[in-house]
């Protein structure tokens, strides 16, 4: 499928009098008074034909054209068949990012090759023209559309359904996209006949972005260099961007464990792995989450990633980052291989 790449949402427009600009994040996203949205181009976008060094073959498939929902696919170019599926959700504070930003296509297609699965990147609706729970729900029709591929015994995807171990389904990402990850497994949990036959057998968030109106302490006192991929600052501007209009960051997709995690119990998830980064804003309130997972009664496995940051896997920000990515490329291969 030609041309997905060129994501309209991601083209840098001027201020041609739009007014008022109500919010913005240096570099990334401008909303004026009159709905406007601009969102410089931060990052290169790339075609799915780049590839790592052919050891990974990727394409984009539509999932939902009338909302421009699509994915990107990846797959190891030696086939090996019964690959485990990683459904994976991209982070940027549900306002920016696109499964065609070239540090995702990098990272996933280079994670594709080392831990040996197939890899669906969602490219979701984005706020705050679309509000959540929009990207819950492009996340549960991926799931829906996968589905009804796999019962349809599609042609057109035996490229690479071919190559997948459909019971061994795993939800991801990172920052926003592993919030949209564990809210789409509490959904399914919920009512797993929405996939069935398919059948999540674990979640992987990676550096999960929840927040609260009370600050932690890693939230308070990280001192972020000036070039971070998330501050305070920015952190609450995404919510005020995302979170339906009205409601605060004690919301439960903004704060899982606002109220109180007596609902955990009852909740029927499989295993997961938590992704935490040492320098991260948001290391305490992961630390947290894990430790209210496990006190629910769920398999939790949780890795600190010393030294480095915020979405350091993609940004490669700190001298730490490479040695760090491939200790994460190692972690998530032995989750998805149990």
């Amino acid at each position: 499928m030609a041309a997905i790449f060129a994501d309209p949402r991601l083209k840098a427009t001027s201020n041609n009098g739009h007014g008022v600009c109500i919010e913005e994040i240096e570099g990334l996203i401008r909303v004026y008074k009159n709905g406007q949205v601009e969102r410089p181009p931060a990052i290169p976008i790339v075609p799915c034909n780049v590839t790592l060094n052919g050891q990974v073959t990727a394409r984009d498939v539509f999932i939902n054209k009338y909302i421009n929902l699509w994915a990107r696919v990846y797959v190891p170019s030696c086939p090996a068949g019964n690959l485990p599926v990683l459904v994976y959700f991209h982070g940027g504070g549900f306002c920016v990012g696109s499964a065609a930003w070239s540090c995702y296509h990098e990272f996933l297609a280079s994670l594709a090759y080392k831990a040996g699965c197939v890899i669906m990147s969602i490219n979701y609706r984005l706020a705050p023209e679309n509000r959540l729970p929009d990207a819950y729900e492009d996340g549960l029709n991926s799931l829906r559309w996968l589905k009804q591929q796999v019962l349809n015994g599609s042609s057109e995807h035996k490229w690479w359904m071919n190559q997948c171990n459909f019971s061994s389904l795993f939800l991801a990402g990172d920052s926003a996209g592993a919030n949209i990850a564990y809210n789409v497994a509490t959904r399914v949990a919920i009512d797993n006949a929405v996939i069935k036959p398919l059948c999540v057998k674990g979640i992987i968030l990676i550096q999960p972005f929840f927040g609260g109106e009370s600050r932690t302490v890693s939230e308070k006192h990280s001192i972020q260099p000036a070039n971070s991929a998330l501050t305070v600052s920015a952190s609450d501007a995404y919510w005020r961007l995302s979170l339906p209009v009205g409601t605060n960051r004690d919301h439960p997709w903004c704060n899982p464990l606002a109220n109180a995690t007596a609902g955990l119990q009852e909740l029927r998830l499989p295993s997961v792995m938590v992704c935490v980064s040492e320098l991260d804003i948001l290391k305490d309130r992961n630390l947290e989450f894990s430790k209210a997972l496990a006190g629910g009664g769920k398999k939790v496995e949780t890795v600190v990633y010393k030294g480095v940051g915020h979405a350091f896997q993609i940004l490669h920000n700190s001298q730490y980052s490479q040695i760090r990515i491939q200790e994460m490329m190692s972690h998530l291969k032995a989750f998805m291989s149990r």
